[in-house]
């Protein structure tokens, strides 16, 4: 049996593969995000992978897969995953809920709801002495002269 669209693109994301992530979209994907700091919309695949770019930077080392879990109703697709995830700012879960619609055997239409970078202990009890910082993207960062 193949893998549900929904999970593949989890496990993809998870993975930091955003040629496995490019693959499951279709060209034309329908693309919104909310995060803590921001709503993101998308004209294509690029942009969604300038938000996960974003969500997920070169410094975030994804150490496992706490929770992924996937229903189905109507014609969409749900993904739930929370990951653990370490950064120079310490450890945190960082959790989405995706929702999903399959075009000619790709995702045509992709929502995305992000409960941000929640730090925790080691335990993955919540660290009340650290704060999140909010992340945008590069293009939006101030830029220095």
């Amino acid at each position: 049996m193949t893998e549900p669209l929904a999970e593949s693109f989890a496990r993809a994301v998870a993975a930091k593969d955003m040629a496995g992530v490019r693959d499951l979209l279709h060209p034309e994907v329908d693309f919104r995000g909310m995060t803590p700091g921001r709503v993101w919309d998308s004209a294509g695949p690029d942009d969604v992978l300038v938000a996960l770019g974003t969500w997920f930077d070169a410094d975030d080392v994804v150490e496992s897969v706490e929770s992924l879990e996937t229903d189905s109703f109507a014609d969409r697709e749900r993904v739930g995953y929370r990951l653990r995830v370490r950064n120079k700012d310490g450890l945190h879960l960082v959790e989405q809920q995706a929702y999903l619609t399959e075009r000619e055997g790709r995702i045509g239409w992709l929502r995305i709801m992000c409960a941000g970078y929640r730090p925790v202990a080691d335990d993955l009890s919540p660290d009340p002495e650290r704060q999140v910082r909010v992340r945008t993207p590069r293009s939006a960062a101030p830029q220095s002269s």
